[in-house]
């Protein structure tokens, strides 16, 4: 329902934005601009599926290997003890056990292409114990939520645009997004267990307690490395890591005496339908977006805050980095877009440009998720998942920008 209501207000906002310029600017072209905005994300709408084909198509073949071979299986005992606390409506050792740690996984390592697939197997595992399949669980909304939070430990892409960009030391937002995103990762599953009575008990405590340390040792690990090899050993060490679960899962499939060539054929095929399936919802988001964005609407609320922030008498360094925070949640490209802007016109180690990498890198594209994920198992009653996703944002974009103020004062 949520959801619902934000896709009508962006075309209605894009509307009244345009109709606006019209009456009091005498602009006539920016309804050309509005539509011709919703014909290029349509296209470019497909393109992205079609561009998730063949990632879909190789994932979910290895994935249906380490189904079959028995890996997945081990991953869902391996973190049952917290998972089936999180998600107490999955029964233990569910294939869906193992598809979830194996996405969050790679989304911690910032392997995007990886953690996608693997989330769409996750989504059509829950599915499989849904009894109103048009209706979304509360295991998807938690599964949807720590995907939109977008707990990352090695932001790979966003230290390798900063590199080709020039800055100084690439690798010095490195830290600042990784406490920003542990931040509202914690908020939004701590909302979420509240939402969904889920009980914080010593085992709870113990895994985050945890993953924590893990955040820490990770933080330690790169602070003390020369600036030049942060980047380096973290694309390094997230691919070795995932090209030995690949290794990991073809030996379980020869331990098991499967034909691992077959099994993979077998999860390509889904791998091609899911592509299929989410195109329509991949439309109808990313035009909406499209449209809003060329109607002004977006830079008219830039500009409004930054005005009232400096009535307000407070610094306005950080309002330059608001264009990425509001485009964040709906578009990757779009949010990519606005970093690379700011750094083209400010310089890549200007404290605005730092400030909105650590914006791009402190949560996940939230609009681009729900469309996705949910599409592909045919899912349209999203119930309150776009709110808690997008409070997840909102604490991640503010422990942003407090964090940037702190690290570069």
């Amino acid at each position: 329902m949520v959801l619902n209501w934000i896709w009508i207000a962006f075309f209605v906002l894009a509307f009244i934005m345009a109709l606006g310029r019209t009456i009091f600017l005498g602009d006539l072209e920016v309804w050309s601009s509005v539509m011709n905005a919703s014909f290029d994300q349509a296209a470019f709408a497909f393109e992205v599926s079609l561009g998730l084909t063949g990632v879909l198509t190789l994932w979910l073949g290895i994935m249906k290997i380490g189904e079959k071979a028995g890996v997945i299986e081990f991953f869902s005992r391996l973190i049952s003890p917290f998972f089936s606390r999180l998600f107490p409506g999955i029964p233990k050792g569910h294939p869906a056990m193992g598809a979830i740690f194996m996405n969050i996984s790679a989304n911690m390592l910032g392997l995007d292409n990886a953690a996608t697939p693997m989330g769409l197997k996750a989504m059509q595992e829950m599915q499989t114990l849904n009894k109103q399949k048009d209706t979304a669980t509360d295991a998807m909304i938690m599964f949807l939520v720590l995907n939109s939070s977008g707990l990352c430990l090695v932001p790979i892409s966003i230290m390798m645009y900063r590199a080709q960009g020039g800055a100084a030391n690439p690798t010095d937002v490195f830290i600042p997004i990784l406490i920003a995103t542990a931040i509202a990762t914690l908020v939004g599953l701590t909302a979420l267990c509240i939402r969904q009575h889920i009980r914080f008990d010593r085992v709870m405590w113990a895994w985050l307690g945890g993953i924590a340390a893990a955040v820490a040792l990770v933080t330690w690990f790169f602070s003390s490395l020369p600036d030049d090899k942060v980047a380096i050993y973290s694309t390094f060490g997230a691919n070795l890591i995932l090209f030995s679960v690949i290794i990991a899962f073809i030996a379980g499939g020869i331990r098991r005496r499967i034909k691992v060539y077959d099994v993979f054929i077998e999860g390509a095929k889904e791998g091609f339908k899911t592509a299929v399936m989410i195109i329509p919802y991949l439309v109808a988001i990313l035009v909406a977006i499209g449209m809003f964005r060329a109607s002004g609407a977006l830079d008219i609320i830039t500009g409004g805050v930054e005005r009232l922030v400096a009535a307000m008498g407070f610094d306005t360094r950080w309002v330059g980095a608001l264009p990425t925070m509001l485009m964040k949640p709906l578009s990757g490209s779009g949010s990519c877009a606005m970093m690379l802007d700011v750094m083209n016109s400010h310089g890549p180690d200007a404290f605005v440009s730092r400030l909105a990498a650590a914006v791009r890198g402190s949560t996940d594209t939230t609009f681009y998720i729900l469309a996705v994920y949910f599409g592909s198992v045919g899912v349209a009653k999203t119930r309150y998942a776009a709110g808690y996703a997008l409070l997840a944002d909102i604490t991640g974009a503010v422990a942003a920008v407090a964090i940037a103020y702190i690290f570069w004062p």
